[in-house]
Formats: structure tokens, sequence, C-alpha cells
């Protein structure tokens, strides 16, 4: 009593598929996950290390001008796109082409933020890593195991 002409899968096969599916999603959402806050993490440092470049070929450029003051700001409209204006009153330069996120009422993880006196990076998962600007430095301004994550 053999069918000829099967057309359907029968149940056993059908839960069999779901339950194949089942296991390699269980298996894949943890790990992909982890991928992305990783990306956050790494972008982050690179924007971390971009701004200190920018930020020590700018005061460089300034010392070869005759002004030794300090810069004291990496923001005007948002964060890190402008250095602030030298001594003489000129206009500050471009710090990054593509400035990263600045966080806001629809973005809070993964972003910069900027109080006027230290930068701020909110992780994709937990926890921020804060730096201040003394000196044309950027430097860490708390607690060095979140910053130590972006200076890898």
């Amino acid at each position: 009593m053999l069918r000829k002409n099967r057309r359907a899968f029968t149940l056993i096969e059908l839960i069999f598929v779901i339950l194949i599916i089942g296991i390699l999603t269980a298996v894949a959402v943890p790990r992909f996950t982890a991928t992305s806050v990783l990306a956050y993490t790494s972008k982050a440092g690179s924007e971390l290390a971009a701004v200190r470049s920018a930020l020590m070929t700018e005061r460089q450029k300034r010392i070869l001008r005759g002004d030794t003051d300090p810069i004291d700001s990496l923001a005007k409209d948002t964060i890190f796109d402008y250095f602030s204006d030298d001594a003489a009153g000129n206009a500050g330069a471009e710090i990054l082409q593509y400035p990263p996120t600045p966080c806001s009422d629809d973005v809070t993880t993964g972003c910069w933020s900027n109080d006027g006196t230290s930068y701020t990076y909110f992780f994709a998962d937990e926890g921020d890593a804060k730096f201040k600007l003394e000196n044309s430095k950027l430097i860490c301004d708390e607690d060095a195991a979140d910053c130590k994550q972006l200076e890898k």
C-alpha cells in the first residue's frame, strides 16, 4: 500500500526540521549579540584613536604657528566635529570628516556624549567610558577598565 505520488512531508519530517531550526537559532542569536557589542566597541576605539591623532596633529600645527595655548574643546555643534578656536581667534579645524554618533533620545547606547568638559562613550551592553580633555590630551577620566576596552 505505497503511494506513488507523495506530495507532502510527513509530520515527523516537519517536526525534525523545526527542531533543527530551533537549535541553530539558540546557538546563533547569542553569538550574533556578542558580535554586535564587539563591533560597537571596536568602532568606538577607532573613533577614539582618530580623535587623539587629529588632536595631536592640530596641536603641532598650532605650535608651529606660535600658539602654545592648549586646545580646550572638541565639539561645537556635535561631538568631535571641530576644535576650539586658536589664540588668534581663527576658527577651529574639523576634527573628523564623519563625526561619531552623538547620544540622543533615540540613541542611548553605542554613542558619544559631551557635557562641555568630558566626553563619554556609552557601551552597547552596559557601562560607559569617560574621557576628559586636559592639556590638549584626551585622557581617561574614571574607571580604567572601561577605558581600556576602547584603548586596545
